[in-house]
């Protein structure tokens, strides 16, 4: 799968370092790791901003589409703008779930559930690794 931005795995190191970004972040991003619930900065963040890609910078999330799922990721219930993340069927580890990435950059992001709340009904569940936030 391509995307707009293409790096190598030196590069995006680059990149992630030069951006200050916590140490799992490389590993969450381009190789699909998880954080351990209740572990990641944005989890329990409650300030209005908005919630890019700590990759590529792309805008991915307002605050207010933000909501306490008790999952121990930050969820959202709506991307900022419709395309700016990627679905994709995940069937890892014995489960069928949807994969969500950045679409600019690929860049793994958490996953999609349909028990979010209304009217949406999804809940973006992120790592917050992925997540860059910007205040406004």
């Amino acid at each position: 799968m391509t995307h707009k931005i293409e790096k190598t795995d030196a590069e995006w190191k680059a990149v992630l370092a030069e951006k200050g970004a916590e140490p799992a972040a490389f590993q969450v991003t381009r190789h699909a790791a998880t954080e351990r619930p209740h572990t990641g900065k944005y989890d329990q963040h409650w300030v209005q901003g908005e919630y890019h890609c700590i990759c590529c910078g792309a805008k991915l999330f307002d605050s207010a589409a933000k909501f306490d799922a008790g999952c121990g990721w930050p969820s959202f219930s709506q991307e900022a703008e419709p395309g700016a993340i990627e679905e994709i069927t995940d069937t890892s580890h014995g489960m069928r779930r949807v994969e969500t990435v950045c679409s600019e950059c690929g860049a793994h992001l958490g996953h999609v559930f349909e028990d979010g709340p209304s009217p949406t009904g999804l809940r973006y569940c992120m790592n917050s690794a992925s997540l860059d936030f910007k205040a406004s």
